[in-house]
């Protein structure tokens, strides 16, 4: 049966940063909370030219320089990154594959909120298969969706983790090395009309009165309503992600070497693991970076490498939760 592996990966993060200190100041809250609830030390954020796919860009080339490939070998290119970039209604996969110098390859753009590498890994990993012709893929997007929270709504307090950065992953058919194995995904619509931005859309859109009031950030309708049903479903959606994937992949979850693991609060990120029985030793946990939405599961597989905790034969699980709401779990046989 044919196979397909991870070739390499690539973070690009903004030098800027905004520490546990300042976000307890502009949200009026301590910063005990900050750091141990919330599990924040320090986020990147955006500098003057940290746009979205500009940092997707910059870790595409890294991915492409660590892989060690002419960029002309690549089939695919799939913009894994926000919708909010420099210019709306823009095919941001194309403008990828340019600067890259992809140009034997075509693109689109592809979206999960922060479950989008999860999801377009399943999406790149069936196309490969089902397509002759397509041999090498590239996934690559930024992120920072940090411009829109608002630090005095205490309606979005869950949200002040976002941070921004840029990732990339190159698939290869074939690779002896990181087998890309089986996924789950969970959707749930009931969940869909919950966090939003309330203004320029069709909706509502964009006026002077709106900009005024605020109204182009990120906002919680419901918050109490959100929490109740979103408590009863979201780590057990988690787990059965998971356990699925495993399942699918032919192993189970005392098999589990690695997880890369979205950043959220540390109680949650501790019950994940203890629910899987696993060491918490083997995940890392985002607190100097925060949430690059759909950025963190490549940055925490690099992150691992770089700390030896990947070793070959591993089974490294990729878990995801997107706005919407969304939980999706890729497995990896790590090595070869």
């Amino acid at each position: 049966m044919e196979t397909v592996g991870i070739l390499s990966t690539g973070v690009y993060l903004p030098n800027k940063r905004m520490t546990s200190v300042e976000i307890s100041e502009q949200a009026g809250i301590p910063l005990k909370v900050v750091e141990q609830k919330m599990g924040i030390k320090e986020k990147p954020i955006p500098d003057e030219d940290d746009h979205t796919v500009e940092m997707g860009i910059r870790a595409a080339k890294e991915a492409i320089d660590r892989a060690g490939i002419d960029p002309k070998e690549i089939d695919l290119v799939m913009y894994i990154g926000e919708e909010h970039k420099e210019y709306p209604l823009w095919t941001a996969g194309i403008k990828l594959q340019h600067e890259v110098g992809a140009e034997n390859a075509w693109a689109f753009d592809t979206a999960l909120r922060c479950g989008t590498t999860v999801m377009g890994l399943k999406v790149a990993k069936d196309m490969m298969l089902a397509d002759p012709s397509i041999h090498t893929v590239l996934l690559a997007g930024g992120y920072r969706n940090v411009d829109f929270i608002n630090y005095k709504n205490p309606r979005t307090r869950f949200m002040y983790n976002l941070g921004a950065g840029g990732g990339a992953i190159i698939l290869k058919k074939g690779n002896p090395e990181n087998h890309l194995l089986e996924s789950h995904f969970i959707t749930d619509g009931a969940f869909s009309e919950d966090v939003y931005v309330t203004t320029g859309g069709t909706k509502n859109p964009i006026t002077k009165e709106t900009l005024e009031a605020g109204l182009y950030q990120l906002d919680v309708i419901d918050p109490v309503g959100m929490k109740e049903r979103l408590e009863e479903k979201s780590m057990k959606n988690f787990i059965t992600c998971i356990e699925k994937a495993l399942e699918k992949s032919g192993y189970q979850k005392k098999d589990i070497g690695y997880i890369a693991m979205l950043h959220m609060k540390k109680s949650a990120h501790l019950y994940v693991l203890d629910q899987l029985g696993v060491s918490h030793d083997k995940s890392i946990y985002l607190e100097d970076y925060g949430h690059i939405g759909q950025i963190d599961q490549i940055l925490s597989i690099q992150l691992a490498e770089q700390q030896g905790k990947l070793k070959k034969g591993d089974i490294v699980v990729l878990v995801s939760a997107g706005i919407g709401y969304a939980w999706g779990a890729n497995i990896v046989k790590w090595g070869n």
